[in-house]
């Protein structure tokens, strides 16, 4: 079932304004009649069309090829008592829609044989109401021949396109949630055990505190290698990460953006300092988001990256002149942003979207090395 909003056909390459002239003109064919039986049985016709366009889109299936019929058999006698050809176009652009390749084929060579066959008869009959507008019957003829594809074949495009998009959105949900799992094993694996023994040392440390000094002194130390043994295992997990260096994935995203015919610009530097590897995989990840975003969804003809580093934190920002986007929800969801921001609070970072003049995306993650040497040091 269609939405009523596309009663009026879109995607079509023809300006909504037309469509609307179409509708109207019947009115002026029909009011050229000199008898009154006439007009009003135009008038009707005319009105019988309308309706039945808007039941084919608001019907189930069983009933649509019903209603293209009726719209056939009047668009029909509109051209033969009237010479309004006009009303082929709407159904061309319905029949476009129906996904059945049976019924949209079978619809297809009925309504370009009949819409011929009138024609051609009211061409040889009444040629001197048709010659005038002779230019544009042949334009309608060809919008009949090639609209129903055209609408096909776009629509189906589209599907593909929100499918894939969909596809694309879950694949990401999906490595976050897989990302987070595996971090929280390696975690538990590395941490667990030397947490419960530093644990367990800590206990017996306070009981011998005052017994056995010596013996405390000992635990205590044992504590400390313990735990400097345990930041060890961390880093040296963390550092063989496997992830994607924000190097190699510059030049990604400029390949992807100069293959959408835009110009790419790029400042700052690649090479970060102090920033571990699961965070520079964090950011080329959200980078290649970003990109994917502006090509789809900006219609920009350019698009900057610019990456700086502070000694508190790595700032990536994503920029376009495209017609910008809104900070909703759905907003967030459609175009993979929630994604982003959660892959950015795993490593403490943040995310903010600007819409003026186009889009502008900050990314912002502090630097943990240098918050995991203030605590080696206290």
């Amino acid at each position: 079932m269609q939405k009523w909003n596309n009663i009026f056909p879109k995607n079509t390459g023809v300006s909504s304004y037309i469509w609307i002239i179409f509708c109207l003109l019947p009115f002026l064919f029909i009011f050229r009649l000199s008898s009154a039986k006439e007009i009003i049985f135009g008038i009707i016709m005319t009105l019988l069309f309308f309706l039945f366009f808007r039941l084919s889109f608001i019907s189930n299936s069983r009933f649509i090829y019903v209603w293209i019929s009726l719209e056939i058999a009047i668009s029909l006698i509109m051209t033969l008592l009237f010479g309004y050809i006009y009303f082929a176009l709407f159904l061309a652009f319905f029949i476009g829609t129906i996904q059945h390749k049976g019924g949209f084929l079978s619809l297809y060579i009925v309504h370009l044989s009949t819409t011929i066959i009138a024609i051609t008869i009211v061409l040889f009959t009444k040629n001197e109401s048709l010659f005038p507008q002779l230019p544009f019957i042949i334009i309608s003829v060809i919008g009949v021949v090639l609209l129903p594809f055209t609408i096909r074949y776009r629509q189906k495009e589209q599907r593909l396109e929100g499918k894939l998009e969909s596809a694309n959105e879950r694949i990401s949900q999906l490595m976050v949630l897989e990302e987070r799992e595996r971090i929280a094993r390696d975690l538990h694996d590395v941490l667990g055990h030397k947490l419960s023994l530093i644990g367990l040392k800590s206990d017996l440390a306070g009981k011998l505190v005052h017994a056995k000094p010596d013996a405390a002194a000992n635990e205590i130390k044992d504590i400390r290698q313990t735990a400097s043994t345990a930041l060890n295992e961390v880093r040296e997990m963390v550092s063989n990460m496997r992830g994607v260096r924000l190097e190699d994935e510059i030049i990604r995203v400029q390949q992807i953006i100069e293959a959408a015919d835009m110009e790419f610009q790029f400042e700052g530097s690649t090479t970060l300092k102090n920033t571990p590897l699961l965070v520079e995989n964090v950011l080329s990840m959200c980078l290649k988001e970003s990109a994917t975003n502006v090509v789809k969804h900006s219609q920009a003809t350019w698009c900057g990256v610019t990456i700086e580093q502070s000694q508190t934190e790595v700032n990536v920002r994503v920029e376009d002149n495209g017609k910008g986007i809104s900070d909703q929800i759905d907003t967030y969801q459609s175009h993979g942003l929630q994604g982003m921001r959660e892959r950015l609070d795993f490593v403490n970072g943040s995310m903010e979207l600007l819409s003026t003049n186009g889009t502008t995306l900050n990314l912002r993650v502090p630097n943990v090395i240098q918050h995991t040497k203030q605590e080696e040091s206290i």
